[in-house]
């Protein structure tokens, strides 16, 4: 079944509605999920604190594969921040959807919207790009793009444009194929009794398969964000 996204135009811009509430939905999520782990520390975590503290280590790991910790342990805020949103926007839209008003889809998934895909990846690598000037230097990291020769600096432009690309392709991708077999299997469900009992397993095997790919994305973006990052800012890349 074909679903209309609901869109506004604003300025010549044309806004997906479900995207920005789905994507807002995600960061409060997150937030709460952060107040009500660190409401009350205690020397000996348990419940919510336990799962953040274990995040934060996740992550640790993550750039200490990456870089030096004193380079980048700045960015671990932003790591544990990255994973969380993208795993919780990643299954959002998997128990269910909902169509309202004109046939239009308003709780999906958002990061199967290339829009918000892109921009995010936009963003980590802008952010790349910031961090390796404000610790190197405008000329040292100039230098960066004509090492070891001059020759290099377009195809070191194109690696910039790849990146932005890939990263945020690679997740809207994954994203966009799980809701798409979803609702073939969701149409099936609703076509017949025996269309019922057919989907119904092949569902929920794939509802907890997603769960499971949503995890591995965010992992891969946020591991990702971090070689970047070690790309501008450590002295050994």
């Amino acid at each position: 079944m074909e679903y209309n996204n609901p869109e506004v135009e604003l300025f010549g811009l044309v806004f997906n509605l479900s995207t920005i509430l789905m994507s807002t939905i995600a960061a409060v999520i997150v937030f709460i999920i952060a107040i009500v782990a660190t409401r009350n520390l205690q020397l000996k975590p348990t419940g919510m604190q336990n799962f953040i503290e274990w995040v934060f280590d996740f992550v640790k790991g993550m750039i200490n594969s990456t870089m030096d910790w004193k380079t980048g342990g700045r960015f671990l805020t932003l790591g544990v921040t990255l994973l969380m949103y993208i795993f919780i926007a990643n299954a959002l839209g998997l128990p269910f959807s909902i169509v309202l008003g004109d046939n239009e889809l308003w709780w999906t998934t958002p990061t199967a919207d290339p829009t918000l895909t892109l921009t995010m990846a936009t963003l980590i690598v802008v952010l790349s790009h910031y961090y390796g000037v404000k610790m190197k230097g405008l000329t040292g990291y100039g230098k960066t793009f004509i090492t070891p020769v001059w020759w290099m600096f377009p195809l070191k432009i194109i690696e910039e444009f790849a990146n932005t690309l890939t990263l945020g392709l690679r997740l809207y991708g994954n994203m966009f194929a799980g809701g798409v077999l979803m609702g073939l299997l969701a149409t099936m469900m609703t076509s017949s009794f025996f269309g019922a009992i057919g989907g119904a397993i092949p569902m929920l095997a794939w509802q907890g398969f997603s769960l499971f790919i949503g995890a591995i994305q965010a992992f891969i973006f946020t591991m990702l964000t971090m070689v970047y990052l070690a790309n501008k800012v450590a002295d050994d890349h």
